[in-house]
């Protein structure tokens, strides 16, 4: 069990980004009127930044 939870919580910053940032980018997006970019679903547009973002983090160790 502490095996599968840290190796859970190491993924943890990508589950972030494609579970709350995404979203999160999607939803400003609706509520500042802006569409997405070549026509594209807002969610998905979120997706494209914040799974990448989150991938990072893991890679890295650090957001930024």
């Amino acid at each position: 069990m502490e095996i599968a939870l840290k190796k859970l919580f190491h993924w943890m910053p990508f589950l972030f980004g494609i579970g709350f940032i995404a979203p999160l980018i999607a939803q400003t997006m609706a509520a500042w009127d802006i569409a997405a970019p070549f026509g594209m679903e807002r969610i998905v547009f979120g997706l494209i930044i914040g799974a990448p973002w989150g991938l990072y983090a893991v890679l890295r160790g650090r957001w930024i």
